[in-house]
């Protein structure tokens, strides 16, 4: 069966703590109607701290869509390689064995995708297939996950490589005063994720079952609106309740598989917020201790979209808390409103 092995993270030198953004929003918007509320909302997300690939003073200064996406190409090439190949080490797999690469990153955009780039600096074959994943949003960490899956399932022993590449800085707009805009722009932070997913052998989350879920009539919740300067980032302030509307669904999942959600030993969720980890300890009923991961992820990193869900896992992995035989739980949640959902058993190495 397929195993997800250690990721492999990356978030760039450039750090803005949460009171150097308190400080930046109240000069910046000293005059809003609802700069209190706006302030009380980024201090309560509970990240401390969030690095970008540039100074804030160029990220603020926003020259044009043009600009940024010549900025995302040339930084995700010079910082994707050496995760995907730190990735590939954890998982004892060569560029030659990896049969699919699953690249997710919803803030910036180019075709050919980074994964023609990939495989040809970076040695793999040239038949390697390739799934670029653009509009899934925070969701797509847990869709790669699961995508990944399913092709191992119909290519027993293939090796799928996993790659989240998120510079959410790019899509800040100066102009959008909204509550949700400016909320945003104190909780996303940009990082990389790589991960290999095994058909055979490995040591981490043995994959078993997936499935995805969509809260009908939410599409509208979060969105891009795409416009002559970016991405223009919205978001509902109806989203932090979806936890409640999604539980069942993960819950389902699980008894799906026979399993209790409430009784697993392990949680890798995505974290879009702090609210969503307390909804999902209420309504699933385990102790906030479950999701410790996962804002580890938000308080050091913010959110950093498809590839919280594998830097929680790599936290778990660095923490050695899991058993073999241990069962968990993977989701992401995003645009849609979408949850994308896996169950797996820890496979250790003498499994």
């Amino acid at each position: 069966m397929a195993v997800l092995c250690k990721p492999a993270i990356a978030v760039p030198e450039y750090v803005i703590t949460n009171e150097e953004t308190l400080e930046l929003a109240r000069r910046l918007h000293h005059d809003h109607p609802q700069i209190d509320l706006a302030l009380r909302l980024i201090k309560n997300t509970g990240v401390q701290k969030r690095h970008l690939i540039q100074p804030i003073e160029a990220v603020l200064e926003h020259p044009g869509l043009d600009h940024r996406s010549a900025v995302f190409e040339a930084e995700s090439k010079a910082r994707v390689p050496a995760v995907v190949s730190k990735a590939l080490e954890q998982a004892q797999v060569e560029p030659s064995q990896i049969d699919l690469i699953v690249y997710v990153s919803c803030t910036g955009f180019m075709m050919p995708s980074l994964t023609a780039w990939l495989i040809n600096k970076l040695g793999f074959r040239s038949d390697t297939r390739q799934l670029p994943i653009a509009q899934l949003g925070c969701a797509a960490g847990g869709a790669a996950v699961n995508r990944s899956h399913d092709f191992c399932l119909a290519y027993p022993g293939a090796n799928v490589l996993i790659v989240a590449c998120e510079f959410c800085s790019l899509c800040y707009q100066p102009t959008d005063l909204g509550v949700g805009s400016l909320l945003s722009n104190g909780l996303f932070g940009d990082g990389i994720a790589a991960a290999v997913v095994r058909g055979e052998g490995g040591i981490g989350i043995r994959l078993e079952r997936n499935a995805s879920y969509l809260i009908p009539n939410t599409e509208g919740w979060i969105s891009y609106a795409v416009r002559s300067t970016g991405f223009h980032f919205q978001l509902d302030k109806r989203v932090p309740g979806t936890m409640e509307p999604l539980s069942p669904a993960l819950r389902a999942l699980a008894e799906q598989h026979q399993w209790n959600v409430g009784k697993l030993d392990f949680y890798i969720v995505h974290a879009g917020g702090p609210r969503i980890l307390d909804d999902l300890s209420h309504f699933l009923e385990v102790p906030p201790m479950a999701f410790r991961f996962s804002r580890a992820t938000l308080t050091e990193y913010g959110n950093i979209a498809s590839a919280v869900v594998l830097d929680a896992l790599a936290r778990m992995f660095d923490e050695q808390s899991a058993l073999d035989g241990h069962h968990g739980l993977l989701a992401g949640f995003g645009p849609g409103i979408t949850a994308e959902m896996s169950l797996g058993t820890w496979a250790s190495p003498e499994s």
